[in-house]
């Protein structure tokens, strides 16, 4: 079952993740710190959130989001409307562009999902001209990314026999030394990792158990894949686990990884 992630309806993604991994985009465009004027290559667009935010923050000149999801190709296309951005089907592994093509090559919380992250590091470096950027972020899956951190730990306790479906167990790179290497090995210097946290603050608890119920991406998807008896164990096991506040509402954090490092100068 593993590796058996949903990707297919933008909506029910951006409930169950997209809100929050927009603060994150905010954050990680302000460390890395581009001027405008630049070409994007946004690889792994999905619906379009860092795309959005690359043209709300940087000014780009172009940007080209490149995802092998057809339903989030369209939820970007939607998102970002503008003549300055092409989205199309891809695969981060075999870009199709060429050589020198972009300024700076991003990706937001893909990495772990494609079957060969160096490769896929080298063609964000292969498509950059010299001195230009490779960046990336992904979710602190084995630690304070807290909304994922309850739900495996809870089912863990409720369906011991599939814990190799836990991202923080499933996906080791996802820290910054694994990272860092990683983008080092594609012959990237200057290389830099960095913390990025946001507050994921809940109304109560269906706002935070409903996104589960929409299938997209991994936890979703195993959850919809469970029988209602224990998918009912499992929901009553977070309500008891999660720090619920007087009010209702659950104060979590979101934390990911990110790294960056650049071509070196000819």
């Amino acid at each position: 079952m593993a590796g058996t992630e949903v990707w297919e309806a933008g909506g029910a993604y951006d409930h169950y993740v997209g809100r929050w991994s927009r603060l994150v985009a905010q954050e990680f465009l302000a460390w890395l710190d581009r001027p405008g004027g630049l070409a994007w290559l946004d690889v792994g667009c999905g619906t379009g959130a860092l795309s959005a935010a690359i043209f709300e923050g940087c000014a780009p000149k172009a940007l080209i989001g490149i995802d092998p999801s057809v339903p989030f190709l369209t939820a970007a296309r939607a998102r970002v409307s503008t003549p300055l951005a092409r989205f199309e089907q891809g695969n981060g592994q075999a870009l199709p562009l060429p050589d020198g093509a972009s300024d700076v090559s991003v990706s937001g919380l893909v990495l772990n999902f494609v079957a060969d992250p160096g490769a896929m590091l080298r063609e964000m470096r292969r498509v950059l001209r010299p001195s230009g950027t490779v960046a990336l972020y992904v979710w602190d899956y084995a630690g304070k990314m807290e909304l994922m951190r309850y739900f495996w730990d809870a089912a863990a306790a409720v369906d011991p026999d599939n814990r190799e479906l836990d991202e923080g167990a499933r996906f080791p790179i996802c820290e910054p030394e694994a990272l860092a290497a990683l983008v080092r090995d594609a012959g990237l210097g200057a290389v830099a990792t960095r913390a990025i946290d946001v507050a994921t603050v809940f109304q109560d608890f269906d706002d935070y158990w409903i996104p589960f119920l929409g299938g997209q991406g991994a936890a979703p998807a195993y959850c919809m894949r469970l029988p209602k008896d224990r998918r009912d164990a499992l929901r009553e096991r977070l309500r008891s686990a999660l720090p619920v506040e007087p009010d209702g509402s659950i104060a979590l954090i979101a934390r990911a990884w990110a790294a960056r490092g650049t071509v070196p100068a000819p």
